[in-house]
């Protein structure tokens, strides 16, 4: 007697596919970068990280943020989440798509990093109505490799991690 394989354990394991796995993703890539952007601002300005919580939140509210207390803070914290977690979403859909994102998670985890700092610095942020900031090529590249370590590397290698064990959701 030939068995087929239960509904339950067929194809998505995870109740919802690869969704909840991305949003795991964004939260832990998130929060690697914001500590990491945090940690930087305070140990380079001597101010509180929470600036940089607000500086997240003036893409949206402007300069307002800047005096908006602990809420404009939480907010800032919000966007910052829904931010990193869209940027592992992307990642994790278009993963079985892409042959390209399949091929070494370091190298690509790298490279994705690299194309949301892109992205975020060269669109998102001068199309927002955060304050501009001066170019400074020192502060770009530690930006820069910020997000290669921080967002990049979990994204990839998680989802290389996912796809691996749910061969059947690609």
């Amino acid at each position: 007697m030939e068995t087929s394989p239960s509904p339950l354990l067929a194809p998505a394991t995870h109740p919802g596919g690869w969704v909840p796995a991305a949003l795991i993703t964004g939260l832990l890539a998130g929060t690697l970068d914001i500590a990491a952007a945090c940690t930087q601002y305070g140990l380079a300005t001597h101010k509180s990280p929470v600036n940089v919580l607000n500086f997240v939140a003036s893409g949206v509210f402007g300069p307002a943020a800047f005096a908006g207390g602990p809420g404009m803070a939480l907010a800032g914290l919000g966007f910052h989440y829904l931010i990193a977690t869209g940027w592992a979403g992307a990642f994790y859909w278009s993963y079985p798509r892409v042959a390209l994102l399949r091929q070494s998670p370091v190298l690509v985890g790298l490279l994705y990093g690299a194309a949301v700092w892109l992205v975020m610095n060269r669109l998102v942020l001068p199309n927002s109505q955060a304050p501009k900031l001066p170019f400074k090529p020192g502060a770009a590249a530690l930006g820069l490799g910020i997000l290669m370590l921080c967002i990049g590397l979990p994204i990839a290698w998680r989802a290389a991690r996912y796809y691996a064990r749910h061969p059947a959701a690609r």
